[in-house]
Order: C-alpha cells, then structure tokens, then sequence
C-alpha cells in the first residue's frame, strides 16, 4: 500500500543519505516511488547507493561547506524543477570524551555538520518549498532532549537541531511548510558500535556491559532500526501528517534515563 499524497511528484532531498539512517530514508521515499536525490561526503558509498537504486541521483557534498550546499541545490533545480521535501539527516557523532578533553576543532567539525549542515540546507531549501507547501524533517536524536555525559559536542548539535524545529515550524507555517524532528534513540550499525567501543574503552568496562547499559536505558529495553525512523519520515511528509508542525518525535523504545549507569563503575 502507498502512502497517501507521495509518489512521482514528489521531489525528496535527503543529506547524509547514502548510508545509515539516510539510506533507509532514501530507500523508503524511493519505495514510494518518489524521485529523491542525495548528498554524501563517501564515494564509495554513493556509487553502492546509485547502482542500488537506478532512478535516484546523487552530488557528492558536505553540507558543512556553503558552496557545497549551493551546489547541490543547483543540481536540484536543474534535475527536479523544484523540491516538495527536505529531510536534514547529516551529522557525525563526534568525540566521546570529558569536556576539557574534547579538541576544539572536533567541537567545531560536529556543530558544523550536525547544526550548520541543518541551517544551510532548510535556508537553501526555503523558497523551493515554499511554493510547494512542502515538508523538512530534521533528524535529531534523543540526546537533543537530554545530557549525555561524554558527548557534548554532539548534545549541543542536537539540542541546536531541536530548536531550530520548533522556530522554523513557526517561522514557516504561513507558507504551509512543515517542520518536524525525529529523536532516534540507539539505531543499530556501524555507527552505535563505534560509540559503544569508545565508551566501554573511556569508562573501562567491556562492551557488552555498555550495551546492556543502553538497552537498560529504555522501557523496551531495545536498539532500534533505521527502517523505524525512515517510516516516520515518510509519514510526516505525507498528506497522513499534514498537519503535524512542529513535533519532536522520540523514536526510542521510551527512554528513561540519559546518564550512563556506569558512569562511576
């Protein structure tokens, strides 16, 4: 079954989309047959992204860099002649580390991906959307609700992602765009795994004790997948969440305690 309102008219731009969370969300606007294009910083991973799906296209960029946004969003008005729906995915995980340990220049390469890639894209995507009533979806994180000690640089991102969503929905509403948030908790892949390790090796316990940690944090006691999260984007930006604005929607098992419970271990 499709979902109410999407499909070949609909234009979709997802950053950070060849892998991760923003493949899952490329692939599931293309399962609608949407026509959905992406940017990337990886080129392997754009070209394993293209020859999957055969009618996306892809502009390796980062969206950090202003040139690099203004190139993409070139190529998206020459290929698709406007955008219906901007989903802001980009971001990195940043250093785990006490604060008087984190390098500056890591601080700043987080924020500038995670916070000013989001700013950049929405300015940009602005006046497409605007004619077409469209929709941004920013994803977030469930640290952007919370502390979670040993990962500032990337809370602070986060919080940041969290309001500008509830600004630009009011800020935006009057030209019927859409602004929401999703708030993923631990998605499962490559990325969490990075995170676990340099957590167990910062706090000194094995990895499957920080795992068991995490989970414990949730009422479901779960991880997540990315396909739950792509779900929600494809809902929100159909007529079914039509008038959802303003939203920063946890999807997360629930969860009910940021700290690390072996934090003092």
């Amino acid at each position: 079954m499709k979902t109410d309102g999407l499909g070949r008219n609909t234009r979709v731009f997802v950053s950070a989309g060849a892998s991760g969370i923003g493949r899952a969300i490329a692939d599931a606007f293309l399962t609608e047959n949407c026509r959905v294009h992406i940017c990337d910083v990886d080129d392997d991973a754009i070209a394993d992204f293209l020859n999957s799906n055969s009618s996306a296209s892809a502009t390796k960029a980062d969206v950090s860099l202003t040139e690099d946004v203004e190139r993409v969003f070139e190529e998206i008005q020459k290929q698709f002649g406007g955008l219906d729906v901007l989903v802001n995915n980009a971001g990195v995980a940043g250093p785990t580390a006490e604060i008087e340990n984190v390098d500056p220049a890591e601080f700043r390469r987080t924020v500038d991906v995670g916070l000013v890639g989001n700013f950049l894209c929405s300015r940009r995507a602005s006046p497409m959307l605007q004619t077409t009533k469209g929709s941004i979806i920013n994803i977030a994180s469930t640290a952007g609700l919370a502390g979670c000690p040993g990962r500032t640089p990337y809370v602070a991102a986060k919080w940041g992602v969290v309001g500008m969503t509830k600004t630009l929905a009011m800020e935006m509403g009057k030209h019927g765009i859409r602004v929401n948030a999703i708030c993923p908790g631990s998605v499962e892949g490559p990325r969490i795994h990075r995170v676990i390790a340099r957590d167990a090796e910062r706090v000194g316990c094995s990895e499957a004790e920080i795992r068991d940690a995490y989970e414990r944090q949730t009422s479901m006691r779960c991880f997540i997948d990315a396909q739950d999260v792509a779900g929600l984007a494809v809902f929100l930006a159909s007529n079914s969440g039509r008038y959802l604005s303003g939203q920063i929607i946890a999807v997360d098992g629930n969860t009910e305690s940021f700290a690390n419970p072996l934090e003092d271990k």
